[in-house]
């Protein structure tokens, strides 16, 4: 007690020190917390099912066709299901928006349709009722049942205790309830709120629809205790080799390279996300280390300030690890301060984060600063203040008494061990800053030339909205009307609709090949984006024409079949033109009576992604008598688009009062929301590079402030017997220059290195970005020299009568 007693008197005598360690301890060790927050919810905290290491997720992949994931099919829910010995359970689902609520009074809701193992491959139990049976799933006109979670009882349904039974209106058809889910129930990063049977038909599970997943059907099960992933994967590859001995487009499939992938279902839902996070928490990392370093100099200079203070009490029997413990006392308490007041930084770290657009990001609903996570900041602040403590007892030590009594009164010098060990630290904190301000200046530049690509629209004065036609209506004539309607408001230029449209979150392919196109060897059919599109579409999105003519509403109702490609597709199979006139077919049923004519070539659009590669292709077919479809209508005008939204909404409702639109954002703002995987790291990475460089010249300015100080008698005596003030002034200016060469040296190397590993993150931007790395030098540079310079100044004003008189 005493101990810590005389530890606070210490750090209360010395305010601007104490707040300044107080302030970098709390800065640094914040943004650990806060990064870290995101990555335990996201990478590390496991998924809130029983057992979820053992969750798998199955996908088909088709490498060769430009086809990664294509997910499942039903076809494969029901070859697989009991015929994989490795899973106890298996099931497939599918996430839309539809239609719920009564007439007038109707609304777009997330629901996710499930095969009837889904909840029990999940090992969920109901909170009420029971989930769905294989007769409600096997027959589409029996499936009028639903689940919801508890929020929708809450809050939908007035917490009824006997909603077992009660009717729910989805797509115009009564579901009766039959389950509730638990509180804490969410799956994945889905944002459902109503659970029905997935539809299934018995000609959608023939082996002709094996390959249609499109992307929308996803697959998951459990691995049987004991059982790998290794023997799951050789399991399903032993399965579909067997039900594709006898499938007519084996050989196709083959040449596209097919294969099911087993992946852990929780690394696999975060894989795209995983290279960003864990690079940023690299990065605040590097920010701890650098204010650690900075700490360490500011307790050594502190430490020989005190250095005849600690040589007198061991001169009068305190002990060594007195001296110790009397120094971890200190530190620790220190960092333990700093690591309270860092949990305020952290709680407001993850708030900012939650505004960057982090709640978007996978699992990002998880994103939380609990109990937890304040724990293990206040144990990585008392660690720290362990690790800082070592260097500093060991300086306290090292020290023999009679020169540490001696130094003070005389020689107004300190040890050489010493000096090399703060000028170590003052490289290593150039040399770090370094690393993170290149760093991050490769994200800025990676993030300037993907803002950069032209996604092949005109996104200024779009506004977009999702639709949902129940299968109690035709798609077309409905559209018909609601885009008459739309192109009858005032400020409205165009407006069409499409199945999908770019940067949607969804970018399923299909295979379409012109008519009598033989792929050359070695290379396989490709898949491409299919979308159906109706009225002035192209215009309202401002897709320029190449060649021919655009789609029209009344494509839709000729007798011959035509369709518009863009430049990408017609590009790869017509390199030299020509593309006007031929013929292309789906899948592979390529008789006469189902090609489609091309009409018209448009240009390139960007559809996943801004990032994704040239020479995907697109073909645009007219819209199709269909019912049970998704659609996005898309308007341009001459208002701000948000200003639109309201009126779409009152017309959609007008057009059909059973329908709704909802996800309604402007172009430009689906553009932004695609980028917040990059856009936010980069702002970070900025942030942590600006404190990092702070830090640095901090600890510089320090240390040769330092270095003035504990020399001030020499610099008299020196000075008294003629040396002049700019000899005096470049002697210090010239050391804090080898320690910004060393430091800038060794930096340089890490920033190649942090380039190379960087390189999954970056677009576009080489491992050794010549000018980034003259622009962080010249930066560091300007930093490091008004912090030696002002040391310098003070050293050449130095009255060598005052100095002497000091002694």
């Amino acid at each position: 007690m005493n101990n810590l007693c005389f530890a606070f008197r210490q750090l209360y005598k010395a305010p601007a020190f104490t707040v300044t360690a107080l302030a970098t301890v709390a800065i640094c060790l914040g943004a650990n917390l806060a990064i870290f927050g995101v990555i335990n919810s996201i990478l590390l905290r496991p998924l809130p099912f029983s057992q979820s290491d053992r969750l798998v997720t199955i996908f088909n992949t088709y490498p060769k066709a430009g086809v990664e994931n294509d997910g499942s099919s039903v076809t494969n829910y029901y070859e697989r299901r009991g015929n994989i010995p490795a899973f106890s359970s298996l099931s497939i689902f599918r996430d839309f928006s539809e239609v719920v609520g009564e007439t007038g009074a109707a609304e777009q809701t997330e629901i996710m349709r499930v095969s009837p193992d889904f909840f029990a491959t999940l090992g969920v139990n109901l909170a009420m009722g029971r989930t769905f049976t294989e007769e409600e799933a096997a027959v589409a006109e029996n499936n009028g049942v639903a689940i919801v979670t508890d929020a929708y009882w809450r809050q939908r349904l007035n917490s009824d205790p006997n909603v077992l039974g009660r009717d729910v209106r989805v797509n115009t058809m009564p579901r009766k309830i039959v389950g509730v889910l638990p509180r804490d129930f969410r799956f994945l990063s889905s944002e459902a709120r109503l659970f029905l049977p997935i539809r299934s038909r018995l000609e959608e599970r023939t082996p002709r629809q094996r390959h249609s997943g499109g992307g929308g059907t996803h697959m998951i099960a459990r691995l049987k205790p004991g059982a790998t992933i290794a023997e799951a994967q050789s399991q399903i590859d032993a399965h579909n080799a067997a039900v594709e001995e006898d499938n007519p487009e084996a050989k196709m499939m083959t040449e596209a390279g097919f294969r099911s992938l087993v992946r852990p279902l929780h690394a696999e839902h975060v894989r795209s996300i995983r290279p960003t996070l864990l690079l940023m928490q690299a990065g605040v990392f590097f920010l701890l280390l650098i204010g650690a370093v900075n700490l360490v100099n500011l307790l050594l200079i502190r430490a020989s300030g005190r250095a005849k203070e600690m040589a007198i009490r061991r001169s009068m029997g305190a002990s060594r690890a007195h001296v110790v413990r009397q120094v971890m006392i200190e530190t620790v308490l220190l960092t333990f301060v700093g690591g309270l007041l860092g949990l305020a930084v952290g709680a407001w770290g993850i708030r900012l984060l939650e505004v960057l657009g982090g709640d978007r990001l996978p699992l990002g609903a998880h994103i939380m600063f609990d109990g937890w996570l304040a724990s293990i900041g206040l144990v990585g602040a008392v660690v720290l203040g362990i690790v800082i403590a070592v260097p500093i007892a060991w300086f306290n030590l090292s020290n023999h008494l009679a020169a540490a009594l001696q130094s003070e009164s005389r020689t107004g010098t300190v040890s050489r061990a010493a000096q090399r060990l703060r000028h170590g630290f003052i490289v290593a904190q150039i040399a770090l800053a370094f690393v993170l301000l290149a760093g991050a200046a490769l994200l800025g530049l990676s993030l300037k030339k993907v803002m950069a690509v032209s996604p092949g629209f005109r996104a200024d004065h779009v506004l977009t909205g999702e639709v949902t036609v129940p299968f109690a209506y035709n798609a077309r004539p409905f559209l018909e009307r609601l885009l008459e309607a739309i192109g009858r408001q005032p400020g409205v230029g165009a407006a069409g609709a499409i199945t999908n449209v770019p940067l949607s979150g969804e970018s399923g392919k299909t295979a379409v090949t012109p008519k009598g196109y033989v792929p050359p060897a070695g290379e396989s059919l490709q898949g491409h984006y299919l979308y159906q599109a109706t009225g002035d579409y192209f215009t309202a999105l401002g897709i320029p024409l190449r060649e021919g003519r655009f789609l029209t509403s009344a494509d839709s109702h000729r007798a011959d079949r035509v369709c518009v490609v863009d430049e990408d597709f017609a590009r790869r199979y017509w390199p030299n033109g020509g593309a006007l006139g031929q013929r292309v077919f789906q899948g592979s049923d390529s008789d006469d009576a189902k090609l489609f004519t091309i009409v018209g070539v448009v240009g390139a659009v960007k559809q996943a992604e801004l990032t994704e590669p040239r020479g995907q292709g697109a073909v645009y077919l007219p819209f199709m008598d269909s019912d049970g479809i998704n659609v996005f209508v898309v308007t341009r005008t001459s208002q701000r688009p948000e200003a639109f939204a309201e009126t779409l909404r009152k017309l959609v409702r007008a057009t059909n009062p059973d329908l709704a639109i909802d996800n309604l954002r402007s172009m430009d703002t689906r553009i932004a929301e695609s980028l917040i995987a990059r856009r936010s790291p980069a702002l970070l990475a900025g942030i942590f590079a600006g404190v990092a460089l702070l830090l640095a010249a901090v600890g510089t300015y320090g240390v040769l402030s330092y270095a003035v100080a504990q020399r001030t008698r020499e610099i008299g005596i020196r000075m008294a017997l003629g040396a002049q003030t700019k000899q005096i002034g470049a002697q210090f200016f010239s050391l804090g220059l080898r320690l910004l060469a060393a430091g800038t040296i060794l930096g340089l190397m890490g920033a190649w290195w942090a380039g190379r590993a960087m390189q999954s993150v970056l677009f576009d931007v080489p491992t050794l970005h010549v000018a980034t790395l003259l622009g962080t030098a010249l930066i560091i540079t300007a930093v490091s020299l008004v912090a030696c310079f002002i040391p310098a100044r003070r050293a050449t004003k130095v009255d060598p009568v005052i100095a002497l008189r000091a002694e």
